[in-house]
């Protein structure tokens, strides 16, 4: 499972021009499958993401000391397949590393559903769609995680 995390100010998906997710302060995260994942990586994914320290603590002058959580902000899920592209040979990327969509969705699902049982906001794209992903990043700050299966 690979994630791309950009700490933003806002984020927002639009498909066929209609607005169907949107953030305020918090993270955007970018979420590629792989055929091997399972339960195992999405737990370790959403404590991740849910627990980095991104953001500051505004009133110790400090910077990476709170998680998303801890400002209470917002999540925006993508599915992003992409992610898996490998551009090592040819001009055209390959994707065979990347999860069918009849195993990434439900998958992604779960992740999603395991992010909202934090209490926080959870919106999200729409998976397989063609999809405007605006990001206002903060910082920026963009990280990558991976959690290969074992």
């Amino acid at each position: 499972m690979r994630v791309v995390v950009q700490r933003v100010k806002s984020s927002s998906v639009i498909v066929g021009g209609k607005t169907i997710g949107k953030i305020g302060q918090g993270l955007n995260l970018l979420v590629g499958i792989s055929p091997t994942d399972t339960e195992t990586e999405l737990d370790w994914m959403t404590r991740k993401c849910l627990e980095l320290r991104l953001f500051p603590d505004l009133s110790a002058d400090k910077a990476w000391s709170k998680s998303v959580v801890d400002i209470q902000g917002e999540i925006l899920v993508v599915s992003q397949f992409t992610l898996y592209g490998d551009c090592r040979k040819g001009r055209r990327p390959s994707f065979s590393a990347s999860a069918s969509p009849s195993l990434a969705e439900p998958l992604y699902d779960e992740f999603v559903a395991k992010l909202k049982q934090s209490g926080l906001s959870i919106a999200t794209g729409k998976f397989g769609a063609m999809m405007e992903i605006n990001i206002e990043n903060d910082g920026p700050v963009t990280l990558i995680l991976e959690k290969e299966s074992c």
